[in-house]
């Protein structure tokens, strides 16, 4: 989709499988223009809030020249999932009927976790740019233990390359509308791109620029109405689009307070986990004391090479 262009509908024709690798239980779906798609659904516990910050922030990446994949608008008739054995995921599907949002699946795309990064180099500069964005649009769920970040292709002569997803954390000021401040500082110490000496400084200088308030409002246009119609304190939803793009502008305007440089080195995060396991293992009890913590490893996601059979 190229800038100031909408996003395309598509109406699916075949739900595949639930990806149970998050609280929003999105789902691999192909639609009538014969593509196959992850979608996360507007009966999900996270709301249209969720899908709102998608949107934003993935169109934001895509105009700002990161990899990030199409997003779609995908019309869903639950009746197409009738065969889907679990209950809890039935009733999800059935409060999802009409417009969904759909990323396009790229099949065979891995994780990118903390053993990944020692043999996949990112550079500098495109690690600083993905922090960057995730600073300016409050996104504190990209880590070493959740990277959303994928390595794609990993198969045939096109090289890899580091991929963003799921955004639906982001935004997190568009929870409390009345208590947001654009100069917040966020904490990104444990980063997932941390480690890759992000070059933050030299991406504040080439994106600060870019995000105009043009291309906030065109971002904001992206938006389904029907996700921004409620919203509390918004009479309609170009109010709503507005408050959007005056936080993001404001906010790129206090770069300067909220630009992230301090990240921990693999070794210094390696001892803080060691750090914090003894202190996890030291308020256990005795008969408790021998066993693993599971915690602080990152829980296995799905991968999206998922059988499309």
């Amino acid at each position: 989709m190229g800038l100031g262009e909408m996003l395309r509908e598509v109406t699916a024709t075949r739900y595949v499988e639930p990806l149970r690798s998050g609280g929003s239980v999105p789902g691999v779906v192909e639609a009538d223009d014969l593509g196959t798609y992850v979608v996360k659904f507007t009966g999900s516990a996270q709301g249209r809030k969720a899908l709102v910050a998608e949107v934003v922030v993935g169109e934001l990446a895509r105009a700002l020249g990161l990899r990030f994949p199409e997003l779609v608008l995908v019309h869903f008739d639950p009746g197409i999932a009738a065969h889907e054995p679990h209950q809890e995921v039935r009733d999800l599907l059935d409060a999802s009927a009409g417009i969904n949002l759909g990323m396009d699946y790229l099949p065979g795309a891995k994780d990118f976790t903390p053993e990944v990064a020692q043999t996949f180099r990112v550079d500098p500069l495109e690690a600083g740019r993905i922090v960057w964005l995730d600073a300016l649009t409050a996104n504190v769920d990209r880590t070493v233990h959740s990277s959303n970040l994928v390595i794609w292709p990993t198969s045939g002569t096109v090289p890899p390359r580091l991929w963003l997803i799921d955004h639906g954390a982001a935004l997190v000021f568009h929870h409390r509308w009345d208590a947001s401040d654009p100069a917040k500082v966020y904490d990104l110490r444990h980063h997932a791109l941390g480690p890759c000496a992000p070059d933050v400084r030299a991406a504040d200088a080439e994106l600060a620029p870019k995000v105009t308030r043009e291309l906030l409002h065109e971002v904001l246009a992206q938006v389904p109405d029907d996700w921004l119609t409620g919203e509390p304190g918004f009479a309609t939803p170009e109010a709503a689009r507005s408050a959007y793009v005056d936080h993001l502008a404001a906010r790129v305007q206090a770069s300067p307070v909220w630009l992230p440089t301090d990240f921990p080195s693999r070794r210094e995060l390696a001892a803080e986990e060691a750090q914090r396991a003894a202190r996890i293992r030291a308020g256990r009890p005795d008969w408790l004391k021998q066993v693993p913590d599971l915690h602080g490893k990152p829980a296995a996601r799905q991968d999206w090479s998922v059988h499309l059979g």
